[in-house]
Parts: C-alpha cells; sequence; structure tokens
C-alpha cells in the first residue's frame, strides 16, 4: 500500500470517474486505474463499484477511504512540517473565496503570487460562507477568503483590510438625487438582495433590521452582485455593494453609486484558517501578496 495509491482511489471517489480523477491526478486513466487494482489485490476486497455511474465506493471501500483521509492528512502534516522547520514556501494550497470578493480581488495578486511563488500549487474555489466553514472543518481546503466575523469558532481569522458599503440605485428610485445615503433612509421593500448562504446578505439584514418585515412589492435574489446591478437597473430598486466592486461599474453608471453617509458600515476581508494549520509560510506570503497589491492601489488613487 502506497501514499500514491490512497490517493489515487480518493481522487476516484470524489470525482465519480476514473478518467476524471486521471486528468486531476495529472497521470493516465490506465496508469491510476492499475495502481487502485494493486491496492484492491493487496487488501483483498474490491473498494469501488465499477457498475454505478458516477463510480461509488463499496461497504469495504467507505471504512478504507475514512481511513485513507487520515492517513493522507498526517502524511501531508509531517511534509509540510518540515518544509516550515527549513523555512521554505512549497506546497499545496486549496483556497476558497467568496463569490462577493473573488471577481474583483483575485486577479489583482494572483499573477504575482504565482510569480514569486512558483513552488506552491495554488488551487481556488469560489464558494458561499456556508460552505466555506464546512469545507474549512472537513479539511477541503486550507483557507478562505471571507469577510471577517463570519467563520465561527475552531477558525481563525487574519484580518486584511476594509471593504466599505455602498448603494447603488436605480435612476427611478426615490433617493437617487441623493448624494449619499444613510442606514435609515432604506426601505427594505425596495432592496434586492444576495441570495441566502452569502454572508454579505446578513449583513445588509442586519443593517436594515427595523425594516425588514416591511411588505415587499418585488422580490428578487441572486449569487451575483453583477446580476443584482443589473435588475436594479431596470426596475426602481437598490441593492447594496461593496466598495472592491465600484471600479467594474461602467463610467455611464457611476452616478447611480450614492457613498455610505456617516455611521453606515463596512466589512473586513480576512483569510480564515483552522487553528490547528501548520502552512504559515504559504498563508503569510498570501497575506503580504494581497497587502502589497492593495497598498499600491490606494497609493494610485
Amino acid at each position: 500500500m502506497t501514499i500514491i495509491q490512497l490517493e489515487y482511489l480518493l481522487a476516484v471517489a470524489n470525482c465519480g470517474s476514473f478518467s476524471v480523477a486521471a486528468e486531476h491526478c495529472f497521470v493516465t486513466q490506465p496508469s491510476l486505474s492499475m495502481q487502485i487494482k494493486a491496492l484492491e489485490e493487496e487488501l483483498g476486497a474490491v473498494l469501488l463499484d465499477r457498475t454505478k455511474k458516477p463510480i461509488i465506493p463499496t461497504a469495504v471501500g467507505e471504512v478504507v477511504l475514512e481511513q485513507a483521509r487520515e492517513t493522507l492528512r498526517s502524511y501531508n502534516y509531517i511534509r509540510e512540517s518540515v518544509a516550515e522547520m527549513r523555512g521554505e514556501c512549497s506546497g499545496s494550497m486549496r483556497l476558497g473565496v467568496i463569490p462577493t470578493i473573488a471577481p474583483y480581488l483575485l486577479h489583482k495578486f494572483i499573477p504575482t503570487f504565482i510569480k514569486e511563488f512558483p513552488k506552491v500549487e495554488l488551487e481556488i474555489h469560489e464558494m458561499v460562507t456556508a460552505d466555506i466553514i464546512e469545507a474549512l472543518k472537513h479539511d477541503r481546503i486550507d483557507a478562505a477568503l471571507v469577510a471577517s466575523g463570519t467563520c465561527g469558532e475552531g477558525i481563525t481569522e487574519h484580518d486584511l483590510f476594509s471593504d466599505h458599503f455602498y448603494a447603488y440605485l436605480s435612476p427611478s428610485h426615490p433617493l437617487f438625487e441623493r448624494s449619499n445615503i444613510r442606514i435609515e433612509d432604506i426601505d427594505f421593500k425596495d432592496l434586492i438582495l444576495l441570495s441566502r448562504g452569502n454572508c454579505m446578505r446578513d449583513q445588509i439584514l442586519e443593517l436594515c433590521q427595523a425594516r425588514r418585515n416591511a411588505p415587499s412589492h418585488y422580490y428578487f435574489e441572486s449569487g451575483s452582485l453583477d446580476t443584482l446591478m443589473r435588475i436594479v437597473d431596470c426596475t426602481a430598486c437598490m441593492t447594496i455593494i461593496p466598495e472592491m466592486a465600484l471600479e467594474d461599474i461602467p463610467a455611464a453608471r457611476k452616478c447611480q453609486i450614492k457613498s455610505r453617509a456617516k455611521g453606515a458600515t463596512s466589512r473586513r476581508i480576512a483569510i480564515a484558517v483552522r487553528r490547528t494549520y501548520v502552512k504559515n509560510s504559504i498563508i503569510n506570503a498570501l497575506e503580504a501578496t494581497i497587502l502589497e497589491k492593495i497598498q499600491m492601489e490606494l497609493a494610485a488613487k
């Protein structure tokens, strides 16, 4: 039994297909199949039900997979701990990113990061906050870019920078002529929101607590800020957007952005990791790269 055999077995179980698992592991399908077959012969048991589509583990396979996950976790922990002690910035990094950050931040630091740290294998997943918390707790991702204060117990957050909220209004909205909007001015019945599972939705609902039970004449939810803004453009509604989304709004629609009035709120962007995490060198490198890009951007304004 080898580490590579356990990795291939996990890949097939996760992908539900030998061909997809082979692509994921960067090997040929015959090589991957041969390794899993050798593992089954050594154990004297069939681990995968190949008659099902997608392929699923057998009862014995489920037991082996559970132990394989623990074995690989320990194996990677040993490698990462030694690398940390040697001061190396290398290894894999599975990074989760919430949808209200991903389109506006990733492109700013990824090119620099992969150039400066070529030994780090970066794997990125866009996920809502609820899924990120589960993925962190079950070791499906190593770290995540989130809104600070949303991950709960067992997860450590490293604050990076503030991201202020702005109102985005339809030209037909009653508040359109105002230069800034107070929280108390927001009428919940005119507000369209991100879908459930997005932490920014919860923050906005908390801000508008006093009016959240007001009857709405128009109801729409989306997982995309861009979609929300497009709906605002063709209705008399409004939405709330983060500061980092402003640069993507065309000049012709900049007049629809209303700054926050005094007393309005913002969110903190943070890197979240498990408290038992050991890839400190990669986390520190990621944090430094993001902060450098944000500071350069602020200096250019």
